[in-house]
C-alpha cells in the first residue's frame, strides 16, 4: 500500500506559478512510477505528467507541455509539479497517482493509489 497526501494548491493570477507536493508513506518512493492528474467539474480526470522511477524520463500531455515540470526526490518521498504561466484553463482539483510496474502510462485506471487532490485555481 502507497498513502499519497498533496500539498501547495491555492488561488493564483494567471501568469503566476504554484509548485505541488505529493508526499508518500508506506512504501518507499523509488519502487512505484508516479503521476500527476488533474479534474474540472463535470469533466473527466485527466493526464498532466508522468515521471519514471529513477526520474530520468517523464512524459507530459500536451496543454502543459513546456510550463508544468514533474520531479522526484526517492530519499524525500516526494514528487512535485512546479507549474509556471499558469492559465484559467489549468483550474483543476490535482492529483497524485502511483502505480506498479516500470510503463509511463497515461489512463488513470492504470494509477493504483491516488492522493486526496488539491484545489489550484487560476483567475483572469
Amino acid at each position: 500500500q502507497v498513502q499519497l497526501v498533496e500539498s501547495g494548491g491555492g488561488l493564483v493570477q494567471a501568469g503566476g506559478s504554484l509548485r505541488l507536493s505529493c508526499t508518500a508513506s508506506g512504501r518507499t518512493l523509488s519502487s512505484v512510477t508516479m503521476g500527476w492528474f488533474r479534474q474540472s467539474p463535470g469533466k473527466e480526470r485527466d493526464f498532466v505528467a508522468v515521471i519514471s522511477r529513477s526520474g530520468d524520463t517523464t512524459v507530459y500531455a500536451e496543454p502543459v507541455k513546456g510550463r508544468f515540470t514533474i520531479s522526484r526526490d526517492n530519499v524525500k518521498n516526494t514528487v512535485y509539479l512546479q507549474m509556471n504561466s499558469l492559465k484559467p484553463e489549468d483550474t483543476a482539483v490535482y492529483y497524485c497517482a502511483a502505480k506498479e510496474g516500470f510503463a509511463l502510462l497515461k489512463g488513470s485506471p492504470n494509477y493504483d493509489y491516488w492522493g486526496q487532490g488539491t484545489q489550484v485555481t487560476v483567475s483572469s
